[in-house]
């Protein structure tokens, strides 16, 4: 099946406006983050990696088997966007770690920073748990956010101001199977 009709299969017909990073860029920048996390913490201190569930499951799979060092993995899910293309501006926690942050090295692994809302609820209720130190990684950052309480440690692109899916970004829960990004 040629790459446009499996393209159009997966997403139920629906055309994109374009591919922005295809299925070897991502994979070759995922390698990379992984090799750089790897080697910015001591081995012998312990390391959470926290996703940032649904949008980063995809991203965080396949970047924590690049990591070459012993690590934790959990999740926490938190919502702004409900079905919409923009951020609601009010985050939902729907789902908080029980693993103990205190003392670890902590990366919370995002999808995508656009607004910033999520990051910047979500870190200030992270530091106050005691952990050793708290880094953001995100694939992808569109440099939009006016508040940002910090900027990611960790960036896989840096994005353009549309509206993203495939790679685990989805819109309305559609499009997340995607092997690439693509703009709506």
């Amino acid at each position: 099946m040629p790459d446009s009709q499996l393209t159009l299969a997966r997403t139920g017909g629906r055309e994109l406006d374009r591919i922005v990073y295809d299925e070897a860029a991502i994979a070759a920048r995922v390698a990379e983050m992984g090799e750089e996390i790897a080697h910015a913490y001591p081995r012998d201190e312990p390391l959470l990696v926290l996703g940032l569930l649904k949008g980063s499951f995809i991203f965080l799979s396949d970047l924590v088997r690049h990591i070459a060092r012993p690590l934790h993995v959990d999740f926490i899910v938190a919502s702004s966007y409900g079905s919409g293309t923009t951020s609601s501006g009010v985050v939902n926690l729907l789902y908080d770690p029980s693993t103990s942050l205190e003392g670890k090295h902590i990366i919370l692994v995002e999808d995508i920073v656009d607004s910033g809302t999520t990051v910047s609820r979500l870190l200030p209720m992270l530091a106050e748990r005691g952990p050793k130190s708290l880094e953001i990684c995100t694939l992808l950052h569109k440099h939009i956010a006016a508040n940002l309480v910090r900027e990611p440690r960790w960036v896989g692109f840096d994005a353009p101001n549309e509206f993203l899916i495939g790679y685990g970004l989805d819109h309305s829960e559609d499009f997340r199977n995607l092997p690439f990004i693509g703009s709506l």
